[in-house]
């Protein structure tokens, strides 16, 4: 009897304590992450822009990926179908998030063609169209950081993170274990390419993860941006 108690109570025991180291370990890793880095201070706002549905889409005060999908966005549906399907399905139920495609003035129908090609009867009510003239849409890329440059259709396969503060995020440090290990020469990701599905799914989904989480601290009171900055700047300076 006193045998069948033991293993009984042992039983329960591992039952009850198993979760609770499972939670153990896991603490370190959600509260001592490293944030998503500031790469570019003062994108430029969208004022001069319009909207497919008239209403006045704004970058400040929202957790925004930036598109730019040229003359003819329906040249650039498999671009946006990984958008669709990899990140804005996966967090649009997030506050304050959206997804905002620049376009030129005179690719309104088009942009209406692929809304209808991606929703497939789903309002993507987070999803948004602005139109401007050329200049406004090359003035808005002009102030991101970016090694890359618009085509001719004012198109690219690059996609950006813009937080609440016009701030572009990315990583300063893009490399892997075995190459900090190796002390290559640091390399940053300061945008993501929408053709290639693993970029997306793996290392824009986390670095937004990372990001909508900060935020999250923010509002509870537990996160210093004082030395998160800090840290940029000093990865900064390694790079010069």
């Amino acid at each position: 009897m006193n045998l069948k108690r033991v293993k009984r109570n042992t039983v329960l025991g591992i039952l009850f304590f198993l979760p609770v180291t499972f939670l153990l370990f896991l603490y370190p890793s959600t509260h001592n992450y490293n944030p998503l880095e500031i790469v570019q201070e003062n994108v430029q706002e969208l004022e001069v822009f319009t909207s497919e549905e008239s209403d006045v889409i704004v970058l400040k005060d929202h957790l925004t990926v930036l598109a730019f999908f040229g003359k003819n966005p329906m040249q650039n549906v498999i671009e946006a179908s990984n958008l669709k399907e990899l990140v804005y399905d996966k967090f649009k139920g997030f506050k304050r998030f959206q997804i905002v495609v620049v376009l030129p003035d005179g690719a309104q129908e088009e942009a209406k063609q692929l809304r209808q090609e991606i929703s497939r009867y789903e309002d993507l009510k987070f999803w948004h169209f602005v139109f401007s003239k050329p200049k406004s849409v090359a003035n808005v890329f002009s102030s991101l950081n970016s090694s890359y440059n618009l085509d001719s259709n004012l198109s690219t396969n690059q996609i950006f993170i813009i937080d609440k503060e016009l701030s572009q995020r990315g990583r300063i440090d893009d490399r892997t274990d075995n190459e900090i290990q190796n002390n290559s020469n640091i390399y940053g990701l300061y945008s993501y390419n929408c053709i290639e599905v693993a970029e997306i799914k793996n290392k824009m989904s986390e670095d937004l993860r990372i990001l909508f989480t900060e935020y999250r601290q923010k509002r509870k009171g537990n996160f210093d941006s004082s030395s998160r900055r800090e840290n940029d700047l000093n990865k900064k300076d390694e790079q010069n």
